[in-house]
């Protein structure tokens, strides 16, 4: 792969997180300074932090940071991680993700008490972003942690998609599925603003809809865990009891679209992948490259939209055209060795160089715009990779067998020995997977 490909590469992911930076993007959608009582801020997901920064220092210029409280929670090491000047007036806490834990589960009980001291003279503000279906657990009544971290290991691992995944969370929950805003029923004005990581930009789905009605029952969740369960036990990740439990009780059923609970509510969403894609279209069309935007609900199992992508760049080749095709959205991978190492980002590279066979004149990049793919969400782990005509012809020189390495989901290793992973340690945003391949003409 020619350095100039690999730079114009890392340039576009670049410009993709930075369009959804909240430094960038959220100032001008905060709200007006309220007259009266108190701002309680609460932010949860991987741009937490950044929210909760950017959000104090407006206020605190607004001259009102002796009524400004709340928390924001981010994945353990983030904290650590952001170099921007921490908030002071906001409480700094720290889960797991991608699977909850007890720091997850006390991040929920303290979001849950702030909300719940909100008065009719006070404004609550929630900062949402991807990562905080896991970083808020508050297993509902009669279901402990462990049974939930069971159930979501295995169904990450079963290869469920964030719809599905967040189905079953709000039913499992007292803080997703809008029960966040439940606790805040008294607060005199509500307002979430939101960094979208899903394809459509759902409400309800981004950070499990915490702050809004959810329009799936109990029924939907009952049918994902239907869809999903041989795969689980495949796995030796068998559903708990507790949860189809929890999930035949009418108590756990969530608040509803229409419910007067959320009228007059405001909830708008201030960055989205289709922006961060355009903006890394917009680089790459300032270098010359034709765009074609496969758009940001790109879905699928990651290795076969890999062989998918591979075609279309194969064609563009043979047809002359100098081409950047993108693409978002979140793809699935479903996990044949538990050993390997890797991520959906990786393994669509990995994938896109075994179809691509060498192909010259195409090199690409897949990475997550949070900065972190696959792994077990530590602030170390590497955001994607990059590939090139000469992937497997080094992957051979070292004695790596790429296809082996894929059959094994096991791409970080072999991106590892090759040089070829993308690390950025945590972007502090999320806007979903980010994939660009480049293709020069014939």
């Amino acid at each position: 792969m020619s350095a100039d490909a690999r730079g114009l590469l890392l340039e576009m992911f670049d410009a993709a997180v930075a369009a959804a930076h909240p430094r960038n993007c959220l100032a001008p959608h905060l709200p007006p300074v309220p007259a009266e009582g108190r701002l309680i801020v609460l932010s949860a997901g991987k741009a937490a932090i950044a929210m909760a920064s950017v959000a104090e220092a407006h206020y605190r210029a607004a001259g009102i940071g002796d009524r400004l409280m709340g928390v924001a929670t981010a994945p353990a090491g983030y904290a650590a991680a952001f170099s921007g000047p921490r908030p002071e007036h906001l409480q700094i806490l720290e889960g797991r993700h991608p699977v909850p834990d007890q720091t997850s589960q006390a991040a929920a009980e303290r979001a849950l008490a702030v909300a719940g001291s909100a008065r009719p003279e006070d404004t609550v503000l929630v900062l949402l972003s991807g990562g905080a279906s896991a970083l808020w657990a508050a297993p509902a009544e009669g279901l402990d942690l462990a049974a939930k971290t069971a159930l979501t290991r295995g169904l990450l691992k079963s290869g469920a998609d964030i719809h599905e995944m967040n189905a079953v969370r709000r039913h499992l929950s007292r803080i997703k599925g809008g029960r966040l805003r439940a606790a805040a029923a008294k607060a005199g004005t509500f307002i979430t603003l939101a960094i979208s990581d899903v394809p459509g930009d759902d409400p309800e789905t981004i950070g499990s809809g915490p702050t809004v009605p959810d329009p799936t029952t109990l029924a939907d969740a009952r049918s994902v865990i239907a869809r999903r369960s041989d795969r689980m036990r495949e796995l030796e990740l068998p559903v708990p009891d507790a949860v189809m439990s929890a999930l035949d009780d009418p108590a756990n059923e969530t608040p509803k679209p229409g419910a007067l609970l959320f009228s007059g509510d405001r909830y708008r969403i201030i960055a989205t992948p289709v922006a961060a894609l355009e903006a890394a279209a917009a680089l790459a069309r300032a270098r010359g490259y034709e765009v074609k935007n496969l758009g940001d609900q790109v879905t699928g199992e990651a290795r076969d939209v890999a062989v998918a992508h591979a075609e279309l760049a194969r064609k563009a080749r043979a047809a002359g055209r100098r081409l950047a095709l993108i693409s978002g959205g979140e793809l699935e991978v479903t996990v044949r060795n538990r050993a390997g190492r890797g991520g959906r980002s990786q393994e669509y590279a990995l994938a896109l160089a075994c179809a691509l066979d060498g192909l010259t004149g195409v090199s690409a990049l897949g990475a997550d715009t949070d900065g972190i793919d696959g792994g077990d969400g530590q602030v170390s782990d590497p955001a994607g990779a990059v590939i090139g005509p000469d992937t497997l012809a080094r992957a051979q020189e070292r004695h790596a067998d790429a296809r082996k390495a894929l059959d094994n989901n096991d791409a970080t290793t072999l991106f590892e020995a090759l040089g070829d992973l993308v690390h950025t340690g945590p972007t502090h945003t999320n806007v979903n997977d980010f994939r660009v391949i480049l293709v020069e003409p014939a």
